[in-house]
């Protein structure tokens, strides 16, 4: 039996699966990860994405911040993948519980899946750091000026999680979520970012899958590792 048929047993068999999801999903939508050879990591000539993602460049220079998020996490015009809407089918058959994503990209979501945890946050929601007012993220991508609050003048943030910051309340939720499923499967990511790696450790169940072209440190652990592109794995699944 090949992986891909071990996979869909395990699917086939489980009532309550969970799927934990980092930005290798998203890439066949056309949007860059962070840790493959093309990823933001690796581009040349800049600093690290940990500095200029970090909440103290948003406000020591919110232009340089403004500069490289909108260069490399503008997600607007993209659109859900095989990947995304086969989830979808898996929510509506009753069997996928919850999505936890490390991605802010949305894509989860407009691919029709209800019970979607973005434990990094999303870049259409922002916030002023005045007053409060909500921004839609076409106001934040649209133009290339600093985004300032149309009522107090105040910096506005994305409602995603900074280098440096904390996870949202949301984490604890997809903690409990892991912990009641059967199957937990792990696509698109490297499993080297913590905290959000760590939810891996609090699975109890039956299967643990990885799906991901790298290697992680969780492989070992895995009772099913596919290393393959997730679009061509998960158009096989029924």
């Amino acid at each position: 039996m090949n992986k891909v048929s071990q996979l869909q047993k395990i699917i086939d068999n489980s009532m309550n699966i969970v799927i934990f999801s980092g930005a290798g999903v998203s890439t066949d939508s056309g949007l860059k990860d962070f840790r493959s050879k093309n990823g933001i990591y690796n581009l040349k000539n800049q600093k690290s994405p940990e500095e200029m993602l970090s909440s103290e460049m948003f406000y020591r220079d919110p232009q340089a911040f403004y500069t490289f998020y909108r260069e490399n996490l503008n997600s607007l015009h993209a659109k859900p993948n095989d990947v995304h809407f086969y989830l979808k089918k898996l929510e509506c058959r009753g069997k996928l519980k919850a999505i936890i994503t490390q991605n802010i990209d949305g894509l989860h979501t407009r691919a029709g899946n209800k019970n979607v945890y973005e434990i990094h946050g999303t870049i259409y929601k922002n916030y002023c750091t005045g007053c409060g007012e909500f921004y839609n993220a076409d106001f934040i991508f649209e133009n290339d000026k600093l985004p300032l609050c149309e009522k107090c003048g105040h910096l506005i943030k994305p409602d995603v999680v900074l280098y440096g910051e904390m996870l949202p309340d949301c984490f604890l939720e997809a903690q409990q979520s892991i912990k009641k499923a059967d199957t937990l499967i792990v696509i698109g990511t490297s499993l080297l970012v913590q905290p959000a790696s760590s939810l891996v450790d609090l699975f109890q169940g039956k299967n643990l899958v990885i799906i991901n072209q790298e290697t992680t440190p969780f492989d070992m652990k895995a009772d099913l590792v596919i290393h393959e592109n997730l679009s061509t794995v998960f158009k096989q699944l029924k």
